[in-house]
């Protein structure tokens, strides 16, 4: 691959055009829902946004659907003691 690379220079804008928004998302959502080890490897490993795509997918939902039950339980708390 590196040799490719450089033969054709400017295939790498598209690669990166590719590859940081994706590794962008992941990395904002794995510190968001405090996934230190999936952040690391997010940062440094380079695998072409495959790894990212995957966290974003089908990792980094857990949380938000956890806070989601969270927040729905308690107002359901909330509307009993308003009875």
């Amino acid at each position: 691959m590196g040799q490719y690379l450089i033969a054709n220079p400017w295939l790498i804008w598209p690669i990166l055009a590719w590859t940081l928004p994706w590794k962008g998302v992941a990395l904002w959502k794995s510190a968001r829902n405090e996934h230190k080890w999936w952040f690391i490897a997010l940062l440094v490993l380079n695998t072409m946004a495959i790894l990212e795509i995957i966290y974003i997918f089908f990792f980094s939902k857990k949380k938000e659907a956890i806070e989601k039950k969270e927040e729905k339980v308690e107002a359901q708390e909330q509307e009993k003691i308003e009875e």
